[in-house]
């Protein structure tokens, strides 16, 4: 093997003319040695194998099963030369496949791998891109959807934290993510959610084409296997997950809430990038985008979560509690609220509305509960309650006569009670005198 100095000095030796033989007897080096290395057929620093190849005999035969099936899973191809007389692992044989360079390349499988790429122009508050993450496990017990927006100009990104991905959740965070932004773009870039696009096709989804024009956008989806076409949201989505999620120390969904959005506002704006007139960051760009402005109002959309009550007459909503007649505790109840709307509404399973309470601050922790349910409730506990003697839990309470007579049935007749008979006692007595 030679080294990287041997090899350039032999390479500058034959460009002088000096002879193969030559070149070898100067490096103490043999013939064969030297001519591979000039021919290219060595690489150096990399010794050469001797060991012979593994998957060498089975090329031809996986080259054939490749033109068959390019999407041939590699374990049934493992399971296929086993029979055959390959004796290595799996993971040996998927290594060796990938160093072959046998599977061929499909494009409508490999996304942007493989393909031409060249910077897309984003014209400044020409366009918003869409995207939710989930991350299970969170702190607060549930799974946590993050959906991001993300202006591609600037990349100023802003996000908002729901409870569920449905499409009422879905209006909802996307008018709190504009609301951050300052404003909304002409284009919505999302893929092909199911709450906004028509499966199978491009079109938008009949209930959510009033949102659009609510906010005055038109909605565009991103073309099949085509991810790269939103990627300033693929890159927020990987930036937020890595950078806030993974070391974020807020144990409810109100203060991860509180603690996304002055990531957002400062390590998010702080990050640099560069303009026409020279660097910049994130947060200079976006402060130039001409976004469009929002209506007063968000839009409308009802939002229902179901939620379980609790021993003290209450449901859980939104970083407070709201109370509920007595008597439900541990049935589930459904509370819907409409956006922008002061009250929320605590429904039955059966889908009448059991109260309606006036919407606290999210995240104040408080307790919300109405005069008449504290009434009812106090009536409730305070019934169940007795002012007899309490049971007596040191008293003497030998077995009843019908425990005694139960006892001496199982014991086939014979009682287990002590039997004293003083005639013997008289007679042992009368023999001791």
């Amino acid at each position: 093997m030679l080294t990287h100095g041997e090899d350039v000095e032999a390479q500058a030796l034959r460009k002088r003319g000096w002879t193969i033989s030559a070149i070898a007897r100067h490096l103490g080096r043999d013939r064969k040695t030297i001519r591979a290395y000039l021919n290219g057929e060595r690489v150096p620093g990399v010794r050469a194998s001797t060991a012979p190849d593994p998957l060498g005999p089975f090329l031809t035969y996986l080259s054939l099963r490749f033109d068959d099936d390019p999407h041939v899973w590699a374990s049934a191809l493992h399971d296929e030369v086993k029979a055959l007389g390959y004796a290595h692992s799996y993971p040996s044989f998927v290594r060796q496949v990938r160093a072959a360079g046998l599977r061929p390349h499909c494009e409508a499988c490999h996304g942007v791998k493989g393909r031409d790429t060249i910077e897309i122009d984003h014209p400044a508050g020409e366009e918003i891109q869409w995207d939710w993450f989930e991350r299970r496990g969170a702190p607060w017990g549930a799974t946590a959807y993050v959906l991001l927006g993300t202006l591609p100009h600037s990349g100023r990104v802003r996000g908002v934290l729901a409870e569920r991905m449905d499409q009422a959740h879905l209006v909802e965070a996307m008018d709190g993510v504009m609301r951050r932004l300052g404003g909304t773009a002409r284009v919505w870039r999302t893929d092909r959610l199911a709450t906004v696009i028509v499966p199978g096709t491009k079109d938008v989804q009949p209930s959510f084409a009033p949102v659009a024009k609510h906010y005055g956008a038109v909605v565009e989806p991103c073309p099949p296997r085509r991810g790269n076409r939103k990627g300033a949201v693929e890159s927020s989505v990987r930036f937020v997950s890595g950078r806030w999620w993974r070391t974020m120390a807020a144990t409810t969904m109100h203060d991860a809430q509180a603690s996304l959005d002055r990531f957002l506002a400062t390590t998010g704006d702080e990050r640099p990038r560069r303009d026409r007139g020279g660097p910049s960051t994130v947060g200079a760009l976006a402060a130039r985008e001409p976004l469009r402005a929002l209506p007063a109002a968000p839009y409308p959309a009802t939002t229902e979560v179901a939620r379980v009550v609790a021993d003290d007459a209450t449901v859980a909503f939104r970083g407070n509690r709201y109370s509920v007649p007595p008597g439900l505790s541990g049935t589930e109840l459904v509370v819907r609220h409409r956006v922008s709307s002061p009250t929320i509404d605590v429904v039955a399973a059966s889908g009448a509305v059991l109260v309606t309470h006036r919407l606290a601050p999210e995240g104040a922790r408080s307790l919300v509960r109405s005069a008449e349910h504290r009434a009812s409730l106090e009536a409730a506990v305070l019934s169940s309650f007795t002012s007899d003697r309490p049971c007596d839990r040191k008293a003497n309470r030998p077995p009843s006569r019908a425990a005694r007579a139960e006892a001496t049935r199982l014991c086939g007749g014979v009682s287990l009670e002590p039997t004293v008979d003083l005639a013997v006692y008289d007679e042992i007595a009368t023999g001791a005198r």
